[in-house]
């Protein structure tokens, strides 16, 4: 199993020295797959923060994080701001640990989405479209799957899955080649866990560990497979719309960007179902999870029907 940071392995008393805090009280957050996080409440200055291990990084990618986080505040996006600690650095490194600290952004996770906020979400993704790239430091295309991704995956022992995987990459290649489009700013992974409902109903993006730059239909497969499935895990045209409404406000599509929409839901839906294998099946092999990867075929499946060409 994957190594995670737990509340006992906190040294709070440094941490807090570390950032000028009171004596924080600390408690696990749910959620976050690689990284563990805990939510620190000053009883002093009654503000609140998260604190994140970065147990999935190394220095220079923690580094990297904490730049794209703070730049993206820097422009106005709702989402984490990055508090620096008394030597003026982003990121602190304690007993061998890399740790993150951003201001608690007031709200709640709520999964699903609801629909009223579905368009709020498409909003928040055209706006990140919109940035020019420069100064973000953003590395190009590494939500798609690599080489190595693809090698790996002819060795999965589920060779039905493999072929799958291998055949609808066939497919997307060689419909990308007489499509492409301008690389944009992209979130890479607008699921649900990572937007936070304020108190006073807008929405804020967090976790920008999958930021790259990169096609925008990509990112917004991505929205699809994250906001936008019915209970029993088919694509929703309905909320796929409202997403859409939101997006289209500020960056309208084309009719060749709609046409081409269903065959970037199912890349990404690709890529949601390589990782799940991958990580479920052979980094960290856990039964209860060994399937997991089936509910992306299955959504990927609904797309076509869902999403007729030129919808």
């Amino acid at each position: 199993m994957a190594t995670y940071t737990s509340l006992d392995a906190l040294d709070l008393p440094r941490l807090n020295r570390l950032y000028r805090l009171g004596e924080t009280v600390a408690a696990p957050l749910n959620g976050g797959a690689a990284n563990s996080s805990f939510r620190l409440d000053d009883p002093v200055s009654r503000r609140s923060y998260v604190l994140t291990a970065l147990d999935n990084h190394d220095e220079d990618s923690a580094w990297h994080l904490a730049r794209v986080t703070r730049a993206l505040a820097g422009l106005g996006l709702p989402t984490a701001h990055v508090v620096a600690n008394t030597e003026g650095d982003d990121i602190t490194a304690v007993d061998g640990r890399l740790y993150l600290l951003k201001e608690l952004i007031p709200g709640e996770v709520r999964d699903p989405l609801p629909e009223a906020l579905l368009p709020a979400a498409g909003a928040l993704l055209a706006r990140l479209h919109g940035f020019a790239p420069d100064g973000l430091d953003l590395p190009i295309g590494t939500r798609r799957l690599s080489s190595t991704h693809r090698a790996a995956a002819t060795a999965f022992p589920d060779r039905a899955f493999a072929e799958w995987i291998d055949g609808q990459l066939a497919q997307i290649g060689r419909h990308e080649e007489q499509h492409r489009r301008p690389s944009v700013p992209v979130h890479g992974d607008l699921f649900a866990d990572n937007l936070i409902v304020r108190p006073d109903g807008g929405l804020s993006v967090i976790d920008w560990e999958t930021a790259s730059l990169d096609d925008p239909l990509l990112d917004l497969g991505m929205a699809a497979v994250g906001l936008c499935q019915t209970s029993d895990g088919l694509l929703s045209p309905e909320r796929l719309q409202l997403v859409l409404q939101g997006y289209e406000g500020l960056r309208p599509l084309s009719a060749q960007d709609r046409a081409e929409l269903p065959t970037e839901i199912t890349h990404a839906a690709v890529i949601i179902a390589f990782h799940r294998y991958h990580r479920h099946n052979v980094r960290f092999p856990n039964p209860e999870h060994a399937t997991y990867h089936r509910q992306m075929v299955v959504f990927a499946a609904s797309v076509g029907d869902a999403l007729p060409p030129g919808s």
